[in-house]
């Protein structure tokens, strides 16, 4: 016996490996298949990003003369800005979509 021989296989176990080979073949080509979908989703939304991250036009809301801003909220579509005007503090409210001034709430000290 020579150890370069091979023993030829039987039918049913030549049968087997090549069941095993073509099932390998399947799993190989998904798994680059998904692979590719991946990495072309990532490149479509790197090169394709930018339109949907464009900021809104800017639109300028009118403060007081010399008004500090203290804080910010921004709840139920209204822009609410805490500032300082000459040493009072107030509330301004804004439209969140068009920054339209819709109160004013002066805050008396105590």
């Amino acid at each position: 016996m020579s150890g370069d021989a091979e023993e030829p296989l039987d039918p049913d176990a030549a049968r087997v490996v090549a069941k095993v080979r073509r099932l390998m073949m399947i799993a190989t080509v998904t798994t680059f298949v998904a692979v590719a979908a991946v990495i072309g989703v990532i490149g479509y939304r790197v090169f394709k990003g930018d339109e949907r991250t464009r900021s809104a036009p800017a639109i300028p809301a009118a403060l007081p003369d010399g008004a500090k801003v203290l804080s910010s909220a921004i709840g139920d579509g209204r822009l609410v800005l805490t500032v300082e005007v000459n040493g009072a503090v107030e509330l301004l409210s804004f439209d969140l979509n068009t920054l339209k001034p819709v109160g004013r709430m002066r805050l008396a000290p105590p």
